[in-house]
């Protein structure tokens, strides 16, 4: 029986095991700090517009608390910045096949890449040889220690996962397995011959994030959002990067998630950046959004000056604590030039 080892039991890992957990499939979530004591201690509070729930799951705050088997998948959820650490933490520990050590997790196990941006896939294949991307369109928000805000239903989030490279063979039977166990869980799941396609085009969807979480409801920001998403796609246009089209990916929102009210919150909470500002953890993934953009640019001899002093600000507005809408949407297009 495939068993999920969820590392990084956030929003979007916390939402993912959970579900599992609720539905029956065997999935261990990792966190550490006060959230992962808490999944240990007193399992998952689940809230979602539907459901209230309190979830026993297997957890652990470490490799040390998980005795690995030959049937595990290894699902890296964490923010991209985080990446690297839990990869170098997981690629080297024993996998048993009974008593016996069979090798390590890096050498037999796969390795799930489930995380915004395009840059976790090749730090993965430094340390894990079968490696699976996947495109995330899940509405979650994790605040407090030991619980996760799922925003949407009846369906919690829409995958795409593939092999990456997508030119290396895939292990159909596994796809067809993660694909069987996460649709029972309630996701809806895409098996494209390309993941990267889907990986870039939610590139270009993140392009809001750090502007999200700079100005909060400070203002409004959509022509921030509109100019520096089409610096994005300019960049990735001329450097031949191919990714799915918008008119694809409102096909797929119609079977995807579907945000609705969850009691007791407000009606608009934040992405991803907007809660690692909102929770002053010191640090956010921009670098791998509107820094990715940036990175682009300079490897194929273009500028991307709207998306590389976006990522500077929101690595500054972290180091330094700021909290979303310390800048207005006005002071920020000031600065931006725009």
């Amino acid at each position: 029986m495939t068993r999920y080892i969820v590392i990084g039991a956030g929003a979007v890992g916390g939402t993912l095991g959970g579900k599992l957990t609720q539905h029956g499939i065997d999935a261990v979530l990792i966190a550490r700090g006060e959230h992962g004591q808490a999944l240990v201690e007193s399992g998952l509070r689940l809230r979602t517009p539907d459901e209230n729930l309190t979830l026993p799951v297997a957890a652990a705050t470490g490799p040390t608390g998980v005795r690995l088997r030959r049937d595990d998948v290894i699902v890296i959820a964490t923010k991209t910045h985080q990446a690297a650490d839990a990869l170098t933490q997981w690629a080297d520990q024993p996998v048993y096949d009974g008593e016996t050590v069979a090798g390590t997790a890096g050498e037999l196990l796969p390795v799930l890449t489930m995380l915004n941006g395009v840059a976790s896939e090749l730090l993965a294949l430094r340390y894990f040889r079968l490696v699976y991307g996947v495109c995330i369109w899940l509405p979650a928000v994790h605040l407090e220690p030991g619980e996760v805000i799922a925003r949407s239903a009846p369906v919690p989030g829409l995958f795409h996962i593939g092999r990456y490279p997508a030119s290396a063979s895939a292990d159909t039977a596994l796809l067809e397995q993660i694909k069987a166990d996460w649709t029972k869980a309630g996701f809806a799941i895409q098996l494209p011959a390309d993941v990267m396609e889907w990986k870039y085009n939610k590139l270009l969807s993140n392009i809001v994030n750090a502007i999200q979480a700079l100005v909060g409801k400070n203002g409004d920001f959509a022509s921030i959002v509109k100019q520096a998403r089409a610096e994005a796609s300019g960049v990735l246009d001329a450097a031949g990067i191919a990714y799915a089209s918008r008119e694809m990916e409102a096909e797929l929102r119609a079977i995807g998630p579907k945000v609705r009210p969850v009691p007791g919150e407000p009606d608009e909470l934040g992405g991803s950046s907007w809660q690692s500002l909102a929770r002053g953890t010191g640090n956010i993934e921009t670098d791998y959004l509107n820094g990715e953009i940036a990175l682009i640019a300079r490897q194929h001899g273009l500028a991307a000056p709207i998306n590389t002093k976006i990522a500077s600000l929101a690595r500054i507005a972290a180091a330094t604590g700021q909290r979303p809408g310390d800048i207005s949407a006005d002071e920020l297009a000031t600065i931006l030039g725009i």
